[in-house]
């Protein structure tokens, strides 16, 4: 139980990185509290509309994704684009920490809500 705790909060902060770096390259906004709460709601909405629409063949993942870009978009400054453009600054950012981490041989390559990790 502890240690899923802790996998959670690691991968809670490492994703709220990911959107802070998003955010502050996309729509210039600097506020790692707000990223943090960003993925921590995008990781709720992520779970609940993938229980619920995630087993759809094809267009499942697609409205968890479109889900999971509301919550940035309304986050956020800015349109669609923008959230997409936020959400993969975000995605790289974390593969890139989570790489790091791996070689550092710190954890293995992978974080609970970070898709193709």
């Amino acid at each position: 139980m502890i240690n899923s705790l802790v996998v959670f909060l690691v991968s809670l902060m490492i994703g709220g990185l990911g959107i802070h770096i998003g955010a502050t390259v996309i729509a210039n906004v600097s506020d790692y509290t707000y990223a943090f709460f960003t993925a921590l709601f995008g990781a709720i909405v992520w779970s609940v509309v993938g229980f619920f629409f995630g087993w759809i063949p094809f267009l499942g993942p697609a409205i968890v994704l479109l889900a999971y870009l509301a919550v940035v978009k309304r986050r956020y400054p800015g349109g669609w684009i923008d959230a997409a453009g936020i959400t993969l600054v975000a995605w790289l950012s974390v593969v890139v920490v989570l790489y790091g981490l791996a070689f550092a041989e710190i954890t293995t390559f992978d974080a609970v809500g970070v898709p193709g990790t």
